[in-house]
């Protein structure tokens, strides 16, 4: 879906333009999302399996929650909404904990650059799997995946064939910032 976004400088200031997705992964113009990642006090992981139809990684592994800040929306607001349409779950502000914000330049091909930065947050998931809902357009599959078997599957050559490639701090945050949090 396309939707209108705040262009960002380099260094992920605002720069008081907008444009459409489309057009800012066409150019590779910098912009934000939200990267929310759900754990379970029993150190599991909840990975969401990206669409067989989305434009990048299709069917790979991935933070359980992530989307765009659309042009104008407050970054928590945006993690929120993105929460409720990705897996139906309704959460507060408040449940939110910041971790970082993470900038990605990914050349995919000539007409597809991702030039973004992730306000990454954690997230105690507090219901079972069974009462999630996933957005068909967007989420293949919802699993959980022990922390321990993450960090494994993250340092092998798994990660390029089963897992979004992110960036190895990017990872190395998240994991060490949920095992803090056990």
């Amino acid at each position: 879906m396309d939707e209108l976004i705040d262009i960002l400088d380099s260094e992920g200031k605002l720069t008081g333009k907008t444009a459409m997705k489309s057009v800012a992964h066409k150019e590779g113009l910098f912009h934000q999302t939200v990267h929310i990642w759900f754990y379970t006090q029993n150190g599991e992981i909840l990975i969401q399996q990206r669409g067989k139809n989305k434009a990048t990684f299709p069917l790979l592994w991935d933070v359980s929650v992530a989307g765009h800040i659309g042009a104008g929306e407050s970054i928590e607001v945006s993690a929120l909404r993105e929460i409720e349409e990705e897996i139906g779950l309704q959460i507060s502000a408040q449940e939110l904990q910041k971790i970082g914000v993470f900038k990605s330049i990914q050349k995919h091909n000539d007409t597809l650059i991702d030039c973004e930065f992730h306000h990454t947050f954690l997230c105690e998931l507090k219901v079972p799997i069974e009462q999630l809902t996933k957005q068909e357009s967007e989420v293949e599959a919802l699993d959980f995946i022990l922390l321990d078997n993450l960090n494994k599957a993250l340092t092998k050559s798994v990660l390029s064939k089963k897992y979004v490639p992110h960036d190895e701090l990017y990872y190395e945050t998240v994991t060490k910032a949920i095992q803090n949090r056990l």
